[in-house]
């Protein structure tokens, strides 16, 4: 069936109220807008101190700017729409909204899953190979990586979102979740679609589970290099490294495997619910209180602006 004879066309879906799911919406509506204001500022933060400060020049924090750059895309794709439909009471979205959501939340998940791992790589390299960091890691091959993430995860993007808007839609237009994503829109499609979601599995498994192990086999190798030293203050030195991207990835992937890799028996819809939340809305404003709390640079890189 092609794109235009698509019965969906044109017609809008119905996206589920997160707010008035809860015993105080108006609580939880101003605690969101809060979470939202939060994660706008302290990753604006610390994408300007990135770029304005020379001690922050290097490939961490260029790709912590990148990651907060994609925690700014992320909240900012659901939470205004969430909170302008709380106060209009319309929680219609259109064919071409629902689909730019779709497309920017498969984008973001598939290059910060990748992204996560380059992070990684660079801890790797910068504790267990210091001398050949620089050939490594520079600028050029940094870059390189960084646009690899991002292409990769758009392209892969693109062809799941084309293929999910091109299937027919049953009358109900209720998705069933508070934006829109390819599994709650699979649930409105009136033919059989397991053999796409078998696709999708080996899909997730490639931008999802690849990532996830490399992480692993690079503080596998990290702290296999600090046992071998010996040295309790080089373990330490590497605790406060690393800790920060750890509990990061911890956050990311830990919320993820259990809504998308558990079998559905082993969490409720609501559940579901309260791991989008998560994943999509808190995660954005933690990273960065994760980031500067922890990291002794971004911390003297901001007194240096505010004393300038």
């Amino acid at each position: 069936m092609s794109w235009q004879n698509n019965q969906t066309l044109g017609r809008d879906f119905l996206l589920s109220d997160l707010f008035q799911g809860t015993s105080a919406p108006w609580t939880f509506f101003a605690l969101t807008l809060l979470d939202l204001l939060v994660a706008l500022l302290g990753n604006t933060t610390i994408i300007t101190l990135i770029r304005a400060d020379p001690h922050l020049h290097s490939p961490m924090y260029f790709l912590l700017g990148q990651l907060s750059l994609m925690d700014l895309l992320y909240i900012s794709t659901f939470v205004p729409k969430m909170a302008l439909d709380f106060l209009s009471g319309d929680h219609r979205i259109s064919f071409f909204g629902c689909s730019t959501q779709m497309f920017l939340f498969t984008s973001l998940v598939g290059t910060e899953c990748l992204l996560l791992a380059v992070m990684a790589y660079d801890r790797y390299v910068a504790i267990c190979h210091p001398l050949h960091y620089p050939i490594l890691m520079s600028p050029k091959v940094c870059t390189l990586l960084v646009l690899t993430s991002w292409l990769g995860a758009l392209l892969n993007a693109s062809i799941h979102v084309v293929y999910t808007l091109t299937l027919p839609y049953c009358a109900s237009r209720q998705i069933h979740h508070f934006f829109c994503e390819i599994p709650a829109l699979l649930k409105l499609v009136c033919t059989d679609t397991s053999q796409y979601e078998k696709g999708i599995f080996v899909s997730g498994l490639i931008f999802f589970l690849s990532p996830f192990s490399a992480i692993l086999a690079s503080y596998g190798r990290i702290l296999f290099t600090v046992l071998g030293m010996r040295s309790s203050l080089g373990l330490r030195k590497t605790l406060a490294t690393c800790s920060s991207h750890l509990a990061v990835v911890s956050l990311f992937y830990g919320a993820a495997i259990i809504k998308y890799f558990l079998p559905k028996s082993y969490h409720s819809p609501e559940q579901e619910e309260v791991l989008s939340v998560f994943y999509a809305i808190l995660t954005p404003t933690l990273n960065p209180l994760i980031y500067s709390l922890r990291n002794k640079d971004i911390a003297r890189a901001l007194r240096r602006l505010l004393r300038k």
